[in-house]
């Protein structure tokens, strides 16, 4: 394990590992909050592969419950840097793609990384068997419960063997969050690491305050400005569809993802963001917390989130594993009364600032970002 660590280059345990680890590996349930990227994954996957070394296989031992597909495919890219030649890989459970190869995969695999309504439509037609499974994980527990997943968790549970280990991981413990655990865990340890209402102090936070109007030559002038890679927020689906086509017909290099895309097209464009090929990716909050990218310099705000919580979500995906990042925001009109009052809710205050008199026009800029040029199809480089 120790030399699969320093391969992936997993050397210096951060806090939340430090703190998780030992009790999880004594088998002990857990209920550990932290800010989002702080390495809760391997805090749950080093005890579980540990575990595994150590049990004779049968069947499916360890159940991983995470609330979209982004999220399932990156705790199983994880434990896939992880495993050693005598485990097998780990089987995906998620909607958006065939169940046939699913269905083959959890019969040779020991551990599953499911979302909640993928495996509960499994279990009702008696597809899967749950009965030897020794270690439920659930990941982002407050994010479950706020996509309505409550009851497919209950269903799942009453699946399980009462005689398990249990370990949840959330951003937040709302009452919510209590009750499940209160029916599902055995005398928890409780871990609690640093304030879960606040961004990291690795991210710069701004706020410009501008006209309607100027909101698409605003993010125009943030993007030329900006080197690295940007992850752009929106609200709906409709408004991410619109600003990720005008971004690539102004010859930004951009993908998008939101909850209509396929499976397909979100693995391609994740994929694409994180090897470089999209230096901009357009998501809803569906993204917030299912994007897993170090080199995440900038996050924008292109619309305020609808719920005040889901922001530390979203510039959460900057300033990751120690490095600094910086996370702007964009209002207009009453949108500046609903930044003023996120704020009071998460007891933050962003800086003001102010844009500069002009934007280049597209076609002259010569920034890194836009690498496509217009006479190319928006198929082409559109994901």
């Amino acid at each position: 394990m120790q030399k699969k660590l320093a391969d992936a280059k997993f050397e210096i345990p951060t806090p939340v590992q430090e703190a998780a680890i030992p009790p999880a590996l004594e088998g002990r349930d857990l209920l550990a909050t932290a800010q989002t990227g702080t390495g809760k994954t391997l805090a749950f996957l080093i005890p579980i592969i540990e575990h595994m070394q150590q049990w004779q296989a049968k069947g499916l031992e360890a159940l991983v419950l995470v609330p979209t597909r982004e999220l399932a495919l990156q705790v199983a890219e994880e434990y896939e840097k992880l495993r050693t030649a005598k485990l097998p890989p780990a089987a995906k459970v998620i909607g958006g793609v065939p169940e046939r190869r699913q269905l083959q995969d959890m019969k040779k695999a020991r551990i599953v990384v499911a979302t909640p309504g993928r495996l509960v439509d499994f279990l009702q037609r008696r597809l899967v068997n749950l009965g030897n499974v020794r270690t439920l994980v659930l990941d982002e527990a407050d994010r479950m419960l706020d996509m309505g997943f409550l009851p497919a968790l209950r269903q799942i549970l009453k699946a399980l063997p009462r005689e398990r280990q249990t370990m949840c991981f959330s951003a937040t413990l709302e009452s919510s969050v209590v009750a499940m655990i209160n029916d599902s865990m055995h005398d928890p340890i409780r871990i609690a690491l640093g304030s879960v209402l606040k961004p990291s102090a690795n991210v710069d936070l701004h706020a410009y305050e501008i006209p309607a109007m100027q909101k698409p030559d605003a993010l125009r002038e943030l993007l030329y400005e900006e080197k690295g890679q940007t992850l752009i927020f929106a609200r709906t689906k409709r408004g991410t569809e619109r600003l990720a086509k005008s971004l690539v017909r102004d010859g930004f290099s951009a993908a998008m993802i939101h909850g209509d895309r396929s499976q397909s097209q979100r693995v391609k464009a994740l994929n694409g963001f994180d090897e470089g090929e999209f230096q901009v990716l357009v998501a809803t909050d569906i993204a917030a917390r299912g994007i897993h990218v170090s080199g995440v310099a900038h996050v924008i705000n292109y619309d305020l989130p609808q719920i005040a919580e889901d922001f530390i979500h979203r510039v959460g995906r900057t300033g990751r594993a120690g490095l600094r990042g910086k996370a702007t925001t964009l209002v207009s009109g009453a949108e500046v009364i609903e930044l003023s009052r996120m704020e009071r809710t998460l007891k933050l205050r962003m800086q003001r600032r102010k844009m500069g008199c002009s934007v280049p026009a597209p076609r002259e800029h010569k920034n890194t970002l836009a690498t496509r040029t217009l006479s190319r199809l928006p198929g082409e480089v559109f994901v």
